[in-house]
């Protein structure tokens, strides 16, 4: 019976320096995500909608290969149990939540007056 080849050598891991840009650092609030995905990719948008605005807005696209969007899921599987070890768990379901509620509840209903100093902030 035929061997499979043996997997080349393996070297020193390489490191690959990484540059990250003053904006892309301050990084990006999202409270909405949607996947979609095709035989060879998947899209990530990440959006944002905030309380008193009638439409949310996607801010962020990001498009990977499937194998890559299954490492990420891994590395966040990792990451979040990680995070739980030493913050405690996180609550998903409204079953686990104190008020049954996920995410904002706008205060003020869509339409009405806002004081200037209450309105979010325009601009990207």
């Amino acid at each position: 019976m035929k061997q499979p080849p043996a997997p080349p050598p393996q070297g020193p891991k390489q490191q690959l320096p990484i540059e990250l840009p003053d904006d892309v650092a301050e990084g990006l609030y999202s409270n909405l995500m949607f996947i979609t995905h095709s035989p060879s990719e998947f899209v990530l948008d990440f959006a944002r909608a905030l309380p008193g605005n009638r439409k949310g807005k996607v801010y962020s696209r990001v498009v990977m290969t499937p194998q890559h969007a299954k490492a990420l899921s891994e590395l966040l599987r990792r990451n979040i149990a990680t995070f739980e070890e030493t913050h405690g768990g996180i609550k998903l379901s409204g079953k686990d939540m104190d008020d049954g509620k996920i995410g904002f509840t706008p205060t003020v209903p869509p339409g009405a007056d806002v004081p200037a100093e209450a309105e979010a902030p325009s601009g990207g």
